[in-house]
């Protein structure tokens, strides 16, 4: 028999697990997700000029710029790309707070940090599937994928894969260009693997939840936001 999952509880539970994950796989420093990586990049080369410049402000200033350019593509801006900024600047916040609770787990030899990784690439993608599920405009990352599927009619899964690998390219571009880190920072073993497994891992907690939950509006806020 399946559950009744509110839409809008879906959407505050997956926004809390996508900042969760994001906090642990940087814990992890193994590559952060491709999905993230350049602002992670924008973040660390900010922030050595300007302190106070957080991850969470770089997420939420670069997905600024993905909201413009999706709407450039489909032609037309259109009310729920301002809410997707409004998710991106709680995320973004979210993130901040979750990357100090984070840093707090002790350890930080190799089994502690495949630990962290591990959890936080499921965490990230079961996030994501839950704001798949929510009427409420996801981050711009999320936001883009769904849009671009639903006005080219392309399956959802493929296309945040192809989206996933298009930001790894764009990470490892990013690397090159900022030398002055001297290393690959961001982009590393991880993030590669983390593309080529996003896409289906999310298709797969799609499913689970679907087969278990039946997502409900709660509010019937649902045009409110298109």
């Amino acid at each position: 028999m399946r559950r009744t999952f509110y839409t809008e509880a879906a959407y505050a539970i997956g926004l809390a697990a996508l900042a969760l994950g994001t906090a642990l796989m940087e814990r992890a420093d193994f590559g952060m997700s491709m999905v993230v990586a350049p602002a992670y990049l924008v973040y660390l080369k900010v922030s050595e000029h300007v302190p106070w410049f957080t991850f969470g402000m770089a997420e939420y200033c670069l997905q600024a710029l993905l909201i413009i350019v999706l709407a450039l593509l489909l032609r037309g801006f259109r009310r729920r790309y301002l809410f997707s900024f409004i998710t991106a600047f709680i995320y973004g916040n979210l993130l901040d707070v979750m990357m100090k609770a984070v840093s707090l787990i002790p350890g930080s030899g190799i089994v502690e940090r495949c630990v962290c990784y591990c959890i936080g690439l499921v965490v990230c993608a079961a996030g994501v599937s839950l704001l798949f599920n929510t009427y409420i405009p996801p981050e711009a990352y999320e936001l883009f994928v769904k849009e671009i599927s639903s006005a080219f009619g392309f399956d959802i899964s493929r296309t945040k894969t192809v989206y996933d690998c298009c930001s790894c390219m764009v990470a490892v571009a990013m690397s090159f260009l900022f030398i002055g880190f001297g290393r690959f920072e961001g982009v590393k073993l991880g993030t590669v693997l983390c593309a080529l497994v996003n896409g289906n891992l999310i298709g797969l907690c799609s499913r689970w939840f679907c087969r278990r939950f039946d997502f409900v509006d709660a509010l019937g806020a649902r045009s409110y936001f298109e």
